[in-house]
């Protein structure tokens, strides 16, 4: 099987889990979906460190699971959890300047540190959409479309079409090209996702641009760590698709951005 064949069937099945678990399980099997995602990143960042003993993996992944536990234990009402948001943002205005001047040394213990900054933001921004209203994992949803509908635009048209590389030190792969199609699909998506759930869909076009232009720095700054330690995916769970951190990375910086976006426009509450 080719890898366009096993990237299309494992993208199928994997948004096919998503929509069940969302739409049709209760919020709990939802919030705890999310958390195993992250715990699995979490243990895949592993690799980045090289960490490579069993108890040190270990601690690791489960350091982050203590964090993401702790924060509801520290800031148990949801509007507390603004300054957390507003740090992811602010750490991936420093990630793009970092991915501009690559290749630069990463120091291990700074790497460790940069996790803890993907991560938790991330997961305190889908705690969020998730309680934010009824429609909760609808929008979670929403942001899982709009990146997807990025990465597909972004695929095709950079195989198609792309000439001009984006980075070259980072991502060989990826091109000027490929990016434009990228951010066509998000906002694609986003226009079609505003009209089904009755938003005003020229403003968010606008937050589909911007979302997808975040989660292409997130998907940069994770490709420069594992360039970085000489990797060409963070792992292997998913066919065509490397693993959990290869299909979250883009999540993980959109996911601060689209909740402080969505309360600014009083879309959700906290």
């Amino acid at each position: 099987m080719g890898t366009l064949a096993q990237r299309v069937i494992t993208a199928g099945v994997l948004l096919a889990v998503l929509f069940f678990v969302f739409l049709r399980l209760p919020l709990s099997a939802a919030a705890g979906l999310v958390g195993l995602i992250l715990v699995i990143a979490a243990w895949e960042w592993r690799a980045f460190l090289k960490v490579e003993t069993v108890t040190l993996r270990v601690a690791s992944a489960g350091l982050i699971l203590l964090l993401m536990v702790g924060l509801f234990q520290l800031f148990p009402d949801r509007r507390s959890l603004t300054p957390v948001l507003w740090m992811g943002l602010a750490w991936w205005g420093v990630a793009f300047v970092w991915v501009l001047r690559y290749p630069t040394s990463i120091r291990r213990d700074i790497g460790a540190v940069c996790r803890i900054l993907v991560l938790l933001p991330c997961w305190a921004g889908l705690h969020v959409l998730l309680l934010s209203s009824e429609r909760g994992s609808v929008y979670v949803l929403f942001i899982v479309l709009i990146i997807a509908s990025a990465d597909i635009g972004a695929y095709f048209v950079g195989r198609l079409f792309g000439r001009t590389l984006l980075a070259p030190a980072v991502s060989p792969g990826k091109t000027w090209e490929g990016l434009a199609g990228g951010l066509a699909g998000a906002v694609a998506a986003a226009v079609l996702g505003a009209i089904l759930l009755g938003l005003r869909p020229m403003v968010w076009a606008g937050v589909g641009l911007s979302v997808a232009a975040m989660s292409v720095v997130g998907d940069l700054a994770v490709s420069m760590f594992r360039r970085d330690a000489g990797l060409k995916d963070s792992g292997g769970l998913f066919p065509g698709h490397g693993g959990v951190l290869d299909r979250i990375d883009s999540l993980t910086a959109a996911t601060p951005l689209f909740v402080l976006v969505a309360v600014w426009l009083g879309i959700i509450s906290i």
